[in-house]
């Protein structure tokens, strides 16, 4: 056997080979239970433990020293699930580690369901972002986790929004300039826009991301916007008058009598 194979060999077993990553770049290979990260929807169940596999491939000069592995989901810009795990160890350069750990999700059905954008990412000894890899999660989580909860409540201000919009064109309440009266529907759209992303979500049909997001919100927005510009001007004789800013004129009756 060559020399270079008997290396090939030797970092194998030990969990280090030469790097396949860009020169001057970190990358990272991840497998959940064995499926790739990336390649597919990632299978997030509370109900057992996950076996994570982290490969790092270090393509610059330099020795990365890393410490924490981390995996997170967000949505609308807000972190729902992290899981930080302590797994300290040092990448030479050009070269790639392999390491694996368990990790528990028992706590994750109270934190989200759902199709979830998730980042898989590893840090090093100052807590600073060496490489990552997004994929979706599908969290197999409860309606009554944070994620669930917090889209029954946008659903709930969003009806309250409409109902208010709503109630006052049916009282002829609206403000008489247009601009105001489209104001008055813009919150209600921006909220219809949040339901339509969250349940997307939730229903697993489609992940809250950034090109989901905009048109989805926009979309709703501009339609309310229009509809509450469009809204017929409110009749001013049906708003209650003044009574000191009317006299009243007595008209005298036949014969002189007032």
């Amino acid at each position: 056997m060559s020399s270079v194979g008997l290396l090939l060999l030797c970092g194998i077993f030990l969990g280090v080979v030469p790097a396949h990553a860009a020169e001057d770049a970190v990358t990272i290979d991840a497998t959940v239970d064995g499926t790739p990260v990336g390649a597919d929807e990632l299978l997030l169940d509370p109900a057992r433990s996950s076996l994570i596999t982290v490969t790092v491939h270090n393509g610059t000069n330099t020795v990365r020293h890393i410490k924490t592995i981390r995996l997170s989901g967000t949505a609308l810009a807000l972190t729902f699930f992290s899981y930080d795990t302590t797994v300290p160890f040092d990448v030479p350069a050009k070269q790639s580690v392999t390491r694996g750990f368990v990790l528990d999700l028992g706590q994750l059905g109270g934190q989200a369901t759902g199709l979830l954008p998730t980042e898989l990412e590893v840090l090093d000894t100052n807590r600073e972002l060496v490489a990552s890899i997004g994929v979706t999660g599908d969290v197999r989580g409860s309606m009554w986790s944070v994620y669930g909860v917090f889209g029954l409540a946008v659903f709930g201000l969003t009806a309250l929004a409409w109902t208010g919009a709503l109630v006052a064109l049916a009282r002829r309440r609206l403000p008489a300039n247009r601009w105001q009266r489209a104001m008055r529907f813009l919150p209600a759209g921006v909220g219809t826009g949040l339901v339509a992303v969250i349940s997307l979500s939730v229903l697993r049909i489609m992940p809250p991301s950034p090109a989901a997001e905009i048109p989805f919100i926009l979309g709703a927005a501009a339609a309310a916007f229009a509809l509450g510009y469009l809204t017929p001007h409110p009749d001013v004789d049906d708003f209650p008058r003044d009574p000191e800013s009317t006299q009243r004129i007595t008209r005298p009756l036949p014969g002189g009598v007032a």
